[in-house]
């Protein structure tokens, strides 16, 4: 029986269970393994048969429309706010002191923050009291100095092509867009000819990780994952590394969605950056926080916050088009002076579009065409 035993050991005895001791050698259970590292490598779409074309449809296909025109739409809800209180407040009357306060009320409620509010009015006022002014002069007073402050912070994303890979970290709170937001830069980063991967760092949520998923299968690119509530620092240090060895362009790395006054979850964010510094000492090379522009007031908190803990470097803005309170912008360029790259107006990926202050300042002001003002100012000079 002691020679079958040693043949054929089956199960530990209470001794080797208690101590987690095989019955047949004096060796300890393996532990459980740490969750497995995915790097998904995008497989090529199959070709699709050709359409017969017995009846072809020779009719062009609808363009699409213009950036300005999508910029002008999407900065709808801002620009009606603020042309119809200045509407109200000027047609068909002599400018006075009670006129230029209610101006400065309906500039605050955009959200352009009480300094830009108080300095447009002082501007509409200086030598016109007792005067008439038309609502479209008082627009063209507010494009220009909003133009003046936003034309400092509207600065491109440059990637450092002698940094590979060049890490993007994106941060921001939960429903800002973050996820939507790397997809859309991975688009216009492989419309550039770099090579990309992904990191799907947001590790709470399944759907983030499978939305990456979809998008790097759409830009040809590497996505790497871990399962659900697994670590998201090691995640960063696993995906360098990968970045590294396949001498990849630039590596997008998505972030849990955490407020900003939630001290743990914003530490988990200051390890995540500590973690990438372990592999490449100047990584992360860029920090984008995304706002999301329906928030206000509060995209103020969220910048301040982040700044301190993640070392933000620049400002992706989305959702204009679902806000009047686009003036925000304004507010956070003159306290902060964070380059502004992107804003978006919408769902497609070429609705992510690089910032350019004279457009935004004309269009939330409530000019029509990409000209309108110019005159103005050319006689101005």
């Amino acid at each position: 029986m002691g020679a079958d035993s040693n043949e054929n050991p089956g199960k530990p005895g209470l001794l080797g269970r208690m101590f987690k001791l095989r019955h047949s050698k004096e060796e300890f259970w393996e532990p459980k393994p740490e969750p497995e590292l995915t790097v998904e490598q995008p497989e090529a779409p199959p070709v699709a048969p050709k359409p017969e074309l017995s009846n072809p449809d020779l009719s062009e296909p609808e363009a699409r429309p213009s950036w300005w025109s999508r910029l002008r739409q999407g900065l709808a809800r801002s620009s009606s706010s603020i042309s119809r209180g200045v509407a109200d407040i000027f047609t068909k009357r002599k400018l006075s002191a009670d006129m230029l306060e209610d101006l400065e009320d309906v500039l605050v409620r955009a959200d352009l923050g009480v300094d830009a509010a108080t300095r447009i009015a002082a501007l509409v006022g200086k030598g016109r009291y007792d005067k008439q002014i038309e609502p479209r002069e008082v627009r063209q007073i507010l494009a220009d100095e909003i133009e003046r402050v936003l034309t400092p912070v509207a600065k491109p994303l440059e990637v450092d092509g002698t940094k590979k890979p060049f890490v993007i970290l994106v941060v921001g709170v939960n429903g800002s867009g973050k996820t939507t937001t790397i997809g859309k830069l991975a688009s216009k980063f492989n419309s550039e000819g770099k090579s990309l991967m992904l990191a799907a760092g947001d590790t709470f949520r399944a759907a983030a990780i499978e939305q990456l998923r979809i998008w790097g299968g759409r830009m040809n690119a590497p996505v790497i994952s871990r399962e659900p509530g697994a670590d998201a620092a090691g995640l960063a240090f696993d995906a360098i590394k990968a970045a590294q060895e396949q001498n990849v362009d630039v590596l997008l790395m998505d972030t849990a969605g955490r407020l900003q006054n939630r001290t743990e979850l914003m530490a988990e964010l200051e390890k995540i950056v500590r973690v990438m510094k372990k592999v490449d000492a100047e990584a992360p090379h860029a920090v984008l926080l995304v706002l999301d522009a329906t928030v206000g007031q509060n995209a103020l908190s969220q910048v301040e916050i982040f700044g301190k803990v993640a070392g933000v470097t620049g400002l992706v803005m989305t959702k204009l088009d679902g806000t009047a309170r686009g003036g925000i912008l304004v507010a956070i360029a003159e306290r902060f002076g964070l380059p502004v790259h992107f804003i978006g107006v919408g769902e497609q990926a070429d609705d992510l579009e690089p910032f350019t202050a004279r457009d935004f300042a004309r269009a939330i002001a409530g000019f029509d065409g990409e000209d309108d003002g110019q005159e103005n100012d050319d006689a101005g000079q």
